[in-house]
C-alpha cells in the first residue's frame, strides 16, 4: 500500500513539473494506473491557437528534438454572422490583411525559411474558392499560388469548366512554403489557418474546392481518405465544399480515370452554382 502511495506521489510530482515547464494553468492528473516509464518525456498537448508564443517556446524546450503534440482546432460549425461586404470592401480588407499581418508574420517556424509569403489571388468577389496545401518552390519565389506545373494544370482545370483564374480565388492552408515541400505540421496549420478563415469570411464564396488530402482533411476535420471524400458535397460553416484531387497528384497519376474524376468533381461545383458547363474536349 505504501509503495502505491509513493508511486502516486511521484506521478503527481512529474505532472506538476511538466505543468511548470509548459506554463499552463493546470494539467489533469490521471487515475492510478500502472506506472509508465519516463512520463515527463512527453509534453502535454498545447492548443496553438490560444497559447502564447512563450508557452510554445517553453513547451518545445521540455525535450529538445521531440515533436510537440498539438491540438488541431476544430473549425467553427456555424455560418458567418458578419454582414457581407461589397466587392470594393472585400478587395480593401484582403489587401489590408495581407499587407498588415501576413507579409510580416512570424507566428510559426515556417517564416524562417521562406522567400515570400503566398497570400492568395483572384477575384475578391469569387463564387468558388480553391484551397491547396501549401506553397511550393515556384510559389515561394514569386509570392503567387499555384504557378508551377501543378498551377498550370489547375488553370486548365478551371478553364475546362468555363471559368478563368481571375474569376475564382486561390489560396493555401499555410502561407509559407514548408521546407522541401513537406506536408505542413499540425502546429503550423493551426497557427496559419486563422488567415485562411478570415479570407473566407471576407470573400464569402458560394463553394469551396479543396485540392488534395491535407486541405480536405483539415477543412472537414476528418481522417477519411481522398477516395471517400471526393465527389461528394460537404459543408464548412454553411458553405458547400467539394474535395478533389490536387493537381500535383493528377500529374503523378495522369490517367483517364484520375482526370475524369477531377472533371466530374468540378462539373458538380459549376452545375450547383447554376453555371453552364462546356462539353469536355
Amino acid at each position: 500500500m505504501r509503495r502505491m502511495r509513493d508511486t502516486g506521489k511521484a506521478r503527481l510530482r512529474l505532472h506538476l513539473r511538466a505543468e511548470r515547464a509548459l506554463g499552463l494553468g493546470a494539467l489533469p492528473v490521471p487515475a492510478p494506473a500502472p506506472a509508465e516509464p519516463h512520463l515527463a518525456d512527453t509534453p502535454a498537448p498545447v492548443n496553438v491557437r490560444s497559447a502564447k508564443s512563450t508557452d510554445l517556446k517553453q513547451a518545445a524546450a521540455v525535450l529538445p528534438g521531440k515533436p510537440l503534440k498539438v491540438l488541431m482546432p476544430m473549425p467553427i460549425a456555424e455560418p458567418f454572422t458578419s454582414a457581407p461586404l461589397s466587392p470594393a470592401q472585400k478587395k480593401i480588407r484582403l489587401a489590408e490583411l495581407d499587407e498588415n499581418e501576413v507579409k510580416g508574420c512570424t507566428r510559426c517556424r515556417l517564416h524562417s525559411t521562406r522567400t515570400h509569403t503566398v497570400f492568395g489571388e483572384g477575384d475578391p468577389n469569387a463564387s468558388i474558392f480553391f484551397i491547396g496545401e501549401g506553397p511550393g518552390e515556384n510559389e515561394d519565389l514569386t509570392g503567387r499560388p499555384f504557378i508551377g506545373r501543378a498551377g498550370d494544370l489547375l488553370t486548365k482545370m478551371i478553364v475546362g469548366v468555363g471559368l478563368s483564374r481571375d474569376q475564382v480565388y486561390i489560396a493555401n492552408i499555410v502561407k509559407c512554403r514548408p521546407p522541401n515541400n513537406r506536408v505542413p505540421a499540425p502546429d503550423e496549420v493551426a497557427t496559419c489557418t486563422t488567415y485562411l478563415e478570415r479570407q473566407l469570411e471576407i470573400i464569402r464564396p458560394k463553394a469551396i474546392v479543396t485540392l488534395g488530402l491535407p486541405a480536405s482533411q483539415y477543412m472537414l476535420q476528418t481522417k477519411s481518405s481522398m477516395g471517400n471524400m471526393r465527389g461528394q458535397w460537404h459543408s464548412w460553416r454553411g458553405i458547400k465544399l467539394m474535395p478533389t484531387y490536387h493537381p500535383a497528384y493528377v500529374l503523378r497519376n495522369y490517367t483517364e480515370e484520375t482526370r475524369r474524376a477531377v472533371w466530374d468533381d468540378l462539373k458538380k461545383v459549376v452545375t450547383e452554382l447554376g453555371m453552364k458547363v462546356p462539353a469536355r474536349k
